[in-house]
């Protein structure tokens, strides 16, 4: 917290004898010398506590109070009001004011209510912090470099608002982690936090997923089912693979934004929700428009907002620091040490599977050090930058009399299986394809995982 606060009031004299006082106190202070000003230069991102003048001309300090509680519900509100109206001050407290103070008040009477409205303030943040670590719902980011350090703010400021973001990236670059982070720092981080593959699924069983079913709404319905979105009421669904979904159900969903209510199936009438969507996708949305495969319409109510995850390879400075984190949460020895040719080989290696990756070769590494030193022995066969020359060379050549489309496509899933060890996720990153696609054109070849 930076102790930064906003003080508005319409008595210039008193305004400015009052940010001389908090000022020369240590307080980081703008002013407002009405509410309409207020409104304009408050800021989450910059503003830990709003004093306010209740009575003003045009927009009052109950205005003020009422677009504080809506944008940033956590920055604690210090209402000023004459001596003698206490009522209009118990009235702005059961509006969420945190306290009052009356006019005219001394210089300690007007510190110490600033103090106490910081620490708790303060105290409220550690609280919801510590609560979130333990339900597990916000996951650490680790990241140096420039462009996620940009990228974290960016999530920060799109937590104070209720837009839907579209959150793009190649799999494995942690999407997921961004959603977390924009619930966990929302006015909905106290509500569930729902996340759905939509490519994980049958389609035929996606909707009664999202939206639910009554009992009896189709053969082997035998009791109701409340579905995804009712059960992140309150709180953040977050719609991962979203260009996986189909047209059908796109033209459902774009009803659920638009409408803010979901047809449960065997339910005659509409069930209102109050959830806040974010989606993610690894796919060219703009291609998939262009090819008739997603509708634009529904795009557009997706990316209100759009950001992109930067693949790893665009982030060498975080392999390092990553690479430590992730070796230290894989072991209980805090000796193990990364040797310098290893973290250049990391850094070397073009980690198609990003950030998930390199988090499974850690481990690997972890799991197979020896006197407290992680080994290059012990990388995977082909890493770095042979793997790229290997593949080349192991491309199957293009006859002149033709191939099949099928035996080539199986050919490449054997090499991507070998060379992902028989992990089908990583295979499936390293091909970018849905895993389940993967694991049906497995199945359908007979292939072996390992």
């Amino acid at each position: 917290m930076s102790n930064r606060l906003l003080f508005v009031d319409d008595d210039r004299s008193g305004l400015e004898l009052s940010r001389f006082n908090l000022e020369a106190a240590g307080y980081e202070v703008d002013v407002a010398e009405n509410g309409t000003q207020a409104i304009a230069r408050f800021s989450a991102d910059l503003h830990d506590l709003v004093v306010t003048d209740l009575r003003m001309p045009g927009q009052t300090g109950m205005d003020v109070l009422a677009h504080i509680r809506k944008t940033a519900a956590d920055v604690p509100v210090l209402v000023i009001t004459a001596h003698g109206n206490v009522d209009t001050a118990v009235r702005a407290m059961r509006s969420g004011a945190y306290d009052f103070i009356e006019k005219p008040f001394a210089r300690d009477v007007l510190l110490l209510a600033v103090d106490r409205a910081l620490e708790h303030r303060r105290l409220a943040v550690e609280n919801r912090s510590l609560r979130l670590k333990v339900s597990g719902v916000e996951r650490e980011i680790v990241a140096v470099s420039p462009a996620m350090t940009e990228l974290i703010l960016t999530a920060d400021r799109l937590a104070a608002s209720e837009a839907s973001v579209l959150i793009l990236g190649e799999s494995g670059t942690g999407k997921e982690l961004i959603a977390r982070r924009i619930h966990a720092r929302s006015s909905r981080a106290e509500g569930p936090f729902v996340a759905v593959n939509c490519a994980a699924m049958p389609s035929e069983l996606l909707e009664s997923e999202l939206f639910g079913h009554e009992k009896g709404a189709f053969t082997g319905a035998t009791k109701a089912r409340s579905g995804r979105f009712r059960k992140a009421t309150g709180g953040t669904i977050f719609l991962d693979e979203i260009g996986e979904l189909p047209m059908a159900l796109q033209a459902k969903l774009l009803r659920v934004l638009q409408e803010k209510t979901v047809d449960v199936l065997g339910n005659d009438q509409p069930v209102d929700v109050d959830v806040r969507v974010l989606a993610a996708t690894n796919q060219d949305l703009a291609q998939r428009i262009e090819a008739g495969q997603f509708r634009e319409d529904f795009y557009y109510r997706l990316a209100v907002v759009e950001i992109k995850v930067p693949a790893l390879r665009d982030r060498l400075e975080d392999i390092q620091v990553l690479a430590r984190h992730f070796v230290s949460s894989a072991t209980s020895d805090d000796e193990l040490t990364i040797p310098s040719e290893l973290l250049t080989l990391l850094r070397k290696h073009p980690w198609p599977g990003n950030v998930r990756e390199l988090e499974n070769t850690c481990e690997r590494l972890a799991i197979l050090s020896r006197g407290g030193l992680l080994s290059v022995g012990d990388l995977p066969a082909g890493f770095g930058q042979g793997r790229a020359e290997a593949a080349s060379e192991e491309w199957p050549p293009l006859p002149d009399e033709g191939i099949s489309l099928v035996d080539l496509e199986r050919r490449v899933i054997e090499r991507a299986l070998a060379l992902k060890g028989g992990n089908v996720s990583q295979a499936a990153a390293f091909l970018r394809v849905p895993r389940h696609i993967l694991a049906y054109r497995i199945e359908k070849y007979g292939l072996k995982r390992g």
